[in-house]
């Protein structure tokens, strides 16, 4: 069955040749629109599938118009913005308010951009079509950024030993998922270093939003930061980062270098740096996300001794990753998102005794 794709976006040209793309991908774009308000009544008269939204927009931006779409009737939403600063943050908002993906439109050599089949527009729409929405936790939609960080888990201040890491993974829906699995967790658990699949310049605003967002001190990582307890390393976007042990000390390492399993950052860089150099003094875990990237590097940590858990399908925005590392065999609990903060304490107390 043929997706059915609105595109909202107050480029003609953007609308044109995306809808071409699109179209010869075997999708129905059954809705074009220059913004939000043209839009509305289309859509209520024929709702689409996957809704392809541009955030900066006359009239009405691309966020508020996503609100009220989350609201009213949630649909897949695909940001597609242009890669600037502000747009970053920008875009960042809009994952956190229910977007399941996005694509970056360079202001330079748009054209070429938009003609060329390998932009991943066509993947990022397939995907959204198969998100499970009603696994997006959207408690940011109602204006997260006025809200103080919810209650961490109760438990004691650090019965655990300095030299520990939690790695963890995630792709499509990690925006949303992540941040509502820090605000399960207290501010002295132990440090957390993260790849979230996201391009250059992006990480950098969604260190800056979560940081604002919870209580934990959150980075993009660089080259040499420290692990700290209380403190969240997120990997640039095309960058690998691993993990490294410096004494009794853990850092990181940021590199470039080839895609791993179509990405870069890969969480099983990440994961497989984390096997060798922490083993059974680290704890993985696997989050929403499309493909396979982290199922072998998660394997490799619960083989050298790390403690795994995963993400159920039920919570899961896309249950690709999670459910690749299932099958591996890499995976010791496997638990709702509402569920792991506790399981990642509780299964920290339980290694330390």
């Amino acid at each position: 069955m043929s997706i059915k794709v609105a595109l909202i976006d107050d480029s003609a040209v953007v609308r044109k040749h995306l809808s071409a793309l699109l179209t010869k991908a075997g999708m129905e774009v059954s809705i074009t629109a220059s913004d939000p308000l043209f839009a509305w009544p289309k859509l209520q008269a024929d709702w689409p599938d996957v809704i392809v939204l541009d955030v900066e927009m006359p009239r009405m931006d691309g966020i508020t118009f996503l609100r009220r779409v989350m609201s009213e009737r949630p649909t897949p939403v695909v940001m597609c913005s242009t890669l600037t600063e502000a747009g970053c943050e920008t875009t960042l908002q809009a994952l956190g308010a229910g977007a399941v993906g996005f694509v970056t439109k360079p202001k330079l050599g748009l054209r070429d951009f938009l003609e060329d089949e390998s932009n991943g527009l066509v993947p990022a729409v397939r995907a959204a079509a198969r998100a499970n929405l009603r696994a997006l936790p959207l408690r940011s939609v109602a204006s997260a950024e006025t809200r103080a960080p919810a209650a961490a888990i109760s438990h004691p201040a650090m019965a655990l030993t300095t030299d520990r890491v939690i790695a963890v993974g995630s792709s499509t829906g990690g925006v949303q998922t992540f941040e509502a699995l820090l605000r399960q967790l207290p501010r002295t658990c132990p440090g957390i270093v993260l790849v979230q699949h996201m391009p250059a310049a992006f990480t950098a605003a969604f260190a800056t939003r979560l940081n604002q967002l919870t209580e934990f001190d959150v980075l993009e990582a660089k080259d040499g930061d420290r692990v700290l307890d209380g403190r969240v390393l997120i990997a640039p976007g095309g960058k690998h980062m691993q993990l490294r042990r410096n004494g009794a000390q853990y850092q990181v390492e940021v590199r470039d270098g080839p895609l791993v399993n179509h990405h870069k950052p890969s969480v099983d860089v990440l994961f497989r740096s984390v096997a060798q150099c922490a083993g059974r003094n680290a704890l993985g875990v696997l989050l929403t996300g499309m493909g396979d990237d982290g199922a072998r590097g998660l394997l490799a940590m619960r083989q050298a001794g790390a403690r795994t858990l995963a993400q159920d399908e039920a919570s899961c925005v896309v249950y690709g990753m999670p459910k690749a590392a299932v099958e591996l065999g890499a995976v010791e609990q496997v638990q709702a998102l509402s569920d792991i903060g506790q399981a990642i304490m509780d299964t920290l107390t339980r290694s330390a005794s």
